[in-house]
């Protein structure tokens, strides 16, 4: 299977109705020019600020969800698969950062809630997002009309066990909106994309917001957002301005990497397992 991609890096303003209409245009663009999949960044619809996203929560349930109402429709008007970014989702009581993938139907075919949650405490900056959101309950693998995609937001990527366990069940394409500050994007973000990318010999996309500096925010965002292949290589990437990344990815080239480098035959399962983190054995 072959399909162009694209990785819609918006710029994301104060006014939510904005961020809708605009990524709404975004998203025709994309699909006007042959992308059949299209992903959104983490809270695309809304600032990335602990202190405002209350504010901009949505109910995904209730199906009263001005974002992923306009997902829907424009996942069903271009007959396009859309893995939708990020909102902040308001369910029992609680906020989860969610991202819904949407079919060429228009309908919502999973919900990922943010599984690893985001707190740092380093020198002259913290952050700690486990005081705004709850955790999420487990991991995403969807079939699409452009194959099995799992699912993660951002700190998921920093987890290989997340990307293994979807390569385990089978999935061709990692996901992840993504949303990395200043001081961690630039060590790391494009490290932990190429990593879960080669480790697990399949295509990783990451999309992020741009990055705008003249907001006055407690998060700045790096950007950069990319397409990964599975040796680790660039397929596609952007700096970070308003960008829509498009790339092609060709499943072909997993069967050919893996049969080349055939890393699951040679795994040690019979020195080696997964640590139970919780018990150190």
């Amino acid at each position: 299977m072959q399909f162009k991609i694209a990785l819609c890096q918006m710029l994301v303003s104060p006014i939510k109705e904005n961020n809708i209409s605009h990524a709404r245009s975004l998203i025709r663009g994309a699909a006007e020019k042959g992308s059949k999949l299209v992903v959104l960044p983490e809270m695309w619809c809304c600032p990335y600020s602990m202190k405002t996203l209350r504010d901009h929560a949505e109910d995904i349930e209730a199906k009263s969800s001005p974002s992923i109402s306009m997902l829907s429709e424009a996942a069903a008007y271009h007959k396009i698969t859309i893995v939708g970014g990020s909102i902040p989702e308001k369910s029992g009581g609680k906020l989860f950062n969610t991202c819904c993938v949407l079919g060429p139907d228009g309908e919502i075919k999973a919900k990922h809630r943010k599984l690893h949650l985001f707190d740092m405490d380093l020198p002259g900056e913290s952050f700690r997002e486990s005081d705004t959101f709850a955790y999420g309950d487990g991991p995403t693998i969807v079939d699409t009309e452009v194959g099995k995609i799992g699912i993660g937001i951002c700190h998921d990527i920093r987890f290989p066990e997340l990307s293994i366990l979807y390569r385990l069940r089978g999935a061709h394409l990692i996901c992840f909106p993504g949303a990395f500050n200043m001081s961690t994007g630039e060590l790391l973000w494009e490290l932990m994309q190429r990593s879960r990318a080669v480790d697990n010999q399949l295509f990783v996309a990451a999309c992020s917001p741009a990055r705008d500096p003249d907001v006055n925010s407690d998060y700045m965002i790096w950007g950069h957002s990319s397409l990964v292949g599975p040796f680790g290589e660039i397929i596609a990437t952007t700096g970070h301005e308003e960008d829509v990344v498009i790339g092609e990815i060709d499943y072909s080239i997993l069967q050919t990497r893996r049969e080349n480098l055939p890393l699951e035959k040679q795994k040690r399962g019979d020195i080696y397992q997964l640590i139970d983190h919780s018990s150190g054995k």
